[in-house]
């Protein structure tokens, strides 16, 4: 090393690495820009390498910053480990990070959290809802929901129930429709991002090459498109049924798993083992709701 080195300089490269910019990185870490400017330098004067190329629309990472980054990440998740350790493990305060989809936000986990919060005052949570995925190794999230099993990685993951779809239709669209035929009715489905999705490839089988009459990249849009009469959706059987639609087919190969997961590191901190027995609890209790 070309000078001291400086351990908690390792956190203000992450920030910028996250950020793209000085502002964002003190923002994150509450603290001026002129710090986290005079921290950085420290840190690649310390290292003797170029951890970022400046430009006017930001900070971004060189290849020796692109090296550093998932040692400076394991440094990161060592630090928080011992700070979690430290901490009484039956304590149940401070802030857990979720994410989920917009739909079991909404429908299931914010309508739950009263007697979460009543339990353990000093808890405090953040919902993270929609599409896009986030990364539990960064940090960006202590637990997620999801539809995929991840493959690889240091977590822990539990499966939680099974997301049920079924085929639907609005009860106006049947009498409007006589004789009602799958084969000539109009479909919603899902924007050419998503056809990777179960249902996607599902409604793909369906119309042997027909296209969709609208397409959307969210379930809400696609049941009030199925709801005002547009045509026939793949939907989740919970989300259908709270609007009134009328089921064509229960059973799809659409159906998906629901897994819990959270970094491994984590398992055992006092406030995010609460937030994780409530949902194990509360997705058992909606099993058959949200199955068929």
């Amino acid at each position: 090393m070309k000078s001291e080195f400086y351990w908690d300089d390792i956190r203000i490269f992450l920030a910028i690495a996250r950020a793209g910019t000085l502002s964002g990185a003190a923002s994150t870490l509450d603290t001026g820009i002129a710090t986290v400017s005079r921290k950085l330098d420290r840190l690649e004067q310390s290292l003797g390498l170029p951890l970022f190329s400046r430009h006017q629309s930001g900070y971004r990472l060189t290849d020796d910053g692109e090296a550093l980054l998932e040692r400076a990440e394991a440094l990161e998740d060592a630090g928080r480990a011992v700070t979690e350790k430290a901490q009484l493990q039956g304590s149940v305060a401070g802030l857990v990070r979720l994410a989920t989809s917009d739909n079991l936000a909404t429908h299931f986990i914010l309508p739950s959290l009263p007697s979460l919060l009543q339990t353990h005052p000093a808890l405090r949570l953040e919902v993270l809802s929609g599409v896009q995925s986030v990364n539990l190794h960064r940090r960006e999230a202590d637990l997620a929901i999801r539809l995929v099993r991840p493959e690889a990685g240091n977590l822990t993951i539990r499966r939680l129930g099974t997301l049920g779809f079924g085929l639907y239709t609005a009860p106006a669209l049947l009498q409007a429709s006589a004789p009602f035929t799958l084969n000539e009715a109009p479909c919603i489905g899902w924007s050419e991002s998503h056809q990777h999705l179960p249902a996607a490839r599902w409604l793909k089988r369906i119309l042997r090459g027909r296209p969709c009459r609208l397409e959307a990249n969210t379930l809400a849009a696609q049941v009030a498109a199925v709801a005002a009469g547009l045509g026939v959706g793949v939907l989740p059987h919970f989300m259908a049924r709270a609007s009134g639609l009328h089921c064509l087919q229960r059973d799809s190969s659409a159906d998906q798993p629901l897994w819990l997961v959270m970094h491994a590191d984590l398992a055992t901190s006092g406030r995010v083992r609460a937030v994780a027995d409530h949902l194990i609890e509360l997705f058992s209790a909606c099993r058959e709701q949200l199955e068929h």
